[in-house]
């Protein structure tokens, strides 16, 4: 193998993790239950931003470790849990969210996040809105 592909090769595996910039991120999410009267806008914080992945046209050349798809997640998070306006008796209106403290690029858990990435903003309220800042 060629020496400089080989030092380009380490140098891109080892750029990659410092190149990443995963972080904590302000977010508002719109929250509505069809037997409340109003639509809530909570302020969190979720994880957001850039992972470095490698592409796998190379993977007869790589480790297997060195092809992975990372995403930004949670490293550290708690949910706090909001109460929405305007809900009749009969219905619960809390509504518990993650609050994202710490981020790293890793595999995306099903568990807690949404691996998916909408392409129609749904993220919105058709009720009148009201303000959750915690």
């Amino acid at each position: 193998m060629n020496p400089f592909f080989v030092i380009s090769l380490l140098f891109g595996l080892a750029l990659g993790q410092t190149a990443s910039l995963c972080a904590p991120s302000e977010y508002i999410i719109h929250v509505e239950k069809r037997e409340c009267a109003y639509c809530l806008a909570i302020n969190t914080t979720i994880c957001a931003g850039f992972c470095m992945t490698r592409d796998s046209n190379g993977k007869k050349l790589l480790l297997r470790s060195a092809l992975s798809q990372n995403v930004c997640t949670y490293k550290e998070m708690f949910y706090r849990t909001a109460l929405i306006p305007g809900c009749p008796h009969h219905t619960i209106p809390y509504y518990s969210y993650p609050v994202a403290v710490s981020c790293k690029c890793g595999k995306c858990n099903t568990d807690y996040s949404d691996c998916v990435h909408e392409k129609v903003r749904t993220n919105y309220c058709t009720k009148p809105q009201k303000l959750c800042n915690m």
